[in-house]
């Protein structure tokens, strides 16, 4: 007996879609206001990002990136923010319990574009970046949104101190990844759903 073109189609496709969503990427609609107004600029438009799970597949996130995570308050829910300092990092936070808090080893401090708007880092602290699930790379909905999300940290949320950040793999600690050539640098990586 021969299985259908159809049944075929559908035993090697499902497998494929399943790995593509799970390794590369899919897509999310972000819902709320915390993030204005890099996302959902105005009430009358919902965008929907591209979350790339490869870009974060080695925890290797960077000040300013956009980042999806389970929340550390409710782990059925995935929230999007922004990296606003990384391990090491000093912080001036805005309304936690402490003024300045020094990012934990294997932490990161994420914040909402809408301050005051955002259940973020100054509500539950440094976020353990065993969390994180993917970056924000790119609006691809509607298309009048269409744009690459830019890593940038607000000028009024920058880290007070920034921290030693331990070599990434490859790297030899000073800056340079392990190669032929003694010229080449590190390359520098620029790079849902969210609830209030």
């Amino acid at each position: 007996m021969r299985f259908p073109t159809f049944l075929k189609s559908l035993l090697l496709g499902v497998p494929v879609g399943v790995t593509l969503l799970d390794c590369v990427g899919y897509v999310a609609r972000v819902e709320g206001v915390s993030m204005q107004p890099a996302l959902n600029p105005d009430a009358s438009v919902t965008d929907y990002v591209f979350l790339s799970r490869w870009a974060v597949r080695n925890l290797d996130v960077q000040r300013g990136d956009i980042i999806s995570l389970i929340s550390p308050k409710d782990p059925t829910q995935k929230i999007i923010k922004r990296v606003v300092a990384l391990q090491g990092d000093v912080i001036s936070t805005l309304g936690y319990k402490i003024p300045y808090v020094t990012v934990p080893e294997g932490h990161c401090w994420v914040e909402g574009d809408h301050t005051g708007n955002s259940l973020d880092s100054n509500t539950f602290g440094p976020v353990s970046l065993g969390l994180v699930t993917a970056r924000a790379t790119q609006i691809v909905w509607p298309p009048s949104r269409w744009q690459q999300l830019p890593s940038t940290v607000p000028k009024t949320r920058v880290p007070i101190a920034i921290g030693k950040r331990a070599p990434a793999a490859g790297s030899n600690g000073s800056g340079h990844t392990a190669s032929n050539s003694s010229s080449s640098t590190a390359p520098i990586v620029h790079p849902v759903e969210e609830v209030q």
